[in-house]
């Protein structure tokens, strides 16, 4: 669905309606035809796709102090919309949202919400990617915090010159509490994508971190680098 923010005259507007897609980029708001990707049905997508059935079928099997419990934890877990207002979930979507990142990240499922205390951190840092001899490795700050689990994103072999890489960008494995820097992800990547790519290309990987109570999530931070021999 498309939405459009009205000032005195449209201000401005976002979603897809009808044949068009409605987005803005560094060069103003634009206009575009909608394209729809083939569907390849992969074992990732079904994997997704069987979990939020999952969850959508959970909610019904709550008790009503359940749900009124999410319904009444809301508030705490707005977040802003492509218009910079803040959206309340409704308490379905709240249980849903988190026992996803629990569940994605490797933690176990919720049936009353916890607070929202934020997530805990470290950061991203130098990524190692080599071809030749193959190599893909990221360097953290410091261990995944307690209570915390890390997922770990990845795009395929990439050109030097692509920038922009959020719908590219694949889970790959998740990381426990307590374990230290770096992370090696080789096996894991080249079970996803196969094998890394030829020298000068580029690799994106991702980060983003869940709180193992709550499911509250954390901005994903993203890093890359191009192939050395």
């Amino acid at each position: 669905m498309a939405k459009i923010k009205f000032g005195s005259i449209v201000a401005d507007g976002r979603g897809k309606i009808n044949g068009h897609v409605l987005s803005k980029n560094r060069g103003g708001a634009y206009l575009r035809t909608k394209v729809t990707p083939v569907n390849p049905r992969t074992l990732a997508q079904n994997l997704v796709r069987a979990r939020f059935g999952t969850l959508s079928s959970g909610w019904r099997t709550l008790t009503v102090a359940q749900q009124l419990a999410w319904n009444g934890a809301v508030l705490a877990w707005g977040r802003s919309d492509i218009f910079s207002d803040v959206r309340n979930p409704s308490g379905q979507q709240l249980y849903q949202r988190v026992n996803n990142n629990l569940l994605s990240s490797g933690a176990a499922q919720i049936a009353s919400p916890a607070p929202n205390l934020g997530v805990k951190t470290v950061l991203a840092g130098v990524l190692t990617y080599t071809s030749g001899a193959p190599s893909l490795s990221l360097a953290r700050s410091g261990a995944v915090p307690a209570a915390t689990r890390m997922k770990v994103f990845s795009t395929p072999p990439l050109s030097a010159g692509v920038s922009f890489v959020k719908s590219q960008l694949r889970l790959i494995t998740t990381v426990a509490a307590a374990v230290a820097s770096p992370d090696n992800l080789l096996s894991a990547y080249t079970t996803k994508f196969g094998a890394v790519g030829a020298v000068g290309s580029k690799i994106f990987v991702g980060i983003q971190f869940v709180d193992s109570v709550s499911g509250a999530s954390s901005p994903m931070q993203i890093v890359s680098a191009i192939a050395a021999t």
